[in-house]
């Protein structure tokens, strides 16, 4: 679903990132900077975004590039699903973020839970692990996984966190309108399926 100029310039950022780590050949190394800079031409030619900017973000990292992981917690309380209204957008989204190293992935989501919703949870069970290409996000420069665990609250009070700027539960007929860089529609409709069949198998892309 993502622009292909989109596709083809983290896949040209892979390429060189890989050979810059790898390669020991001066000539070589200075292709796949050349390459390097192309992706980033492309992102900046296609986007708003200063070219410098791109480059910090998007074309300074070292070693094998790999997809970014986002976990999201998927939390129901009387049928009806937590959304936490994000300061950077003001729209609504699953409490979540991207993955902390040293840390699992249900620890993840537990933290994530507490700190922008204000509500103790555990991880109860994975419900799905999706592609952003395959999904209606807006364009990226990373390539990310979004990982959906399902929590139970235990305990807490529902209370705004440093990022979010207020916390409630929807129904699926009266969702607000959505952060879908976070998360889609379709991603939340899922999301109430596993609600309705909890004997539904994990959904990968």
């Amino acid at each position: 679903m993502e622009p292909k100029w989109l596709d083809w310039a983290k896949q040209l950022q892979s390429i060189a990132q890989a050979g810059l780590t790898y390669s020991k050949d001066v000539y070589d190394l200075e292709r796949f900077e050349l390459i390097r800079n192309i992706s980033v031409d492309i992102l900046a030619h296609c986007t708003n975004l200063e070219r410098q900017v791109i480059k910090d973000l998007f074309a300074s990292d070292k070693g094998y590039a790999t997809p970014k992981v986002d976990i999201r917690a998927v939390v129901f309380k009387d049928d009806k699903i937590l959304m936490v209204q994000e300061n950077s957008d003001g729209n609504w989204a699953l409490p979540g973020g991207w993955a902390d190293i040293g840390l699992t992935i249900s620890e993840v989501a537990v933290k994530e839970v507490k700190e922008e919703s204000g509500f103790d949870v555990k991880a109860i069970k994975l419900l799905a692990v999706t592609d952003n290409k395959c999904h209606p996000h807006p364009p990226s420069a990373f390539h990310i996984y979004k990982i959906f665990i399902l929590c139970e609250i235990v305990g807490g009070e529902p209370s705004n966190g440093v990022e979010t700027s207020e916390v409630k539960f929807f129904a699926e007929n009266e969702l607000p309108s959505l952060s879908t860089a976070r998360n889609t529609k379709s991603q939340i409709e899922m999301a109430f399926q596993y609600l309705k069949n909890p004997l539904e198998t994990v959904y990968f892309d």
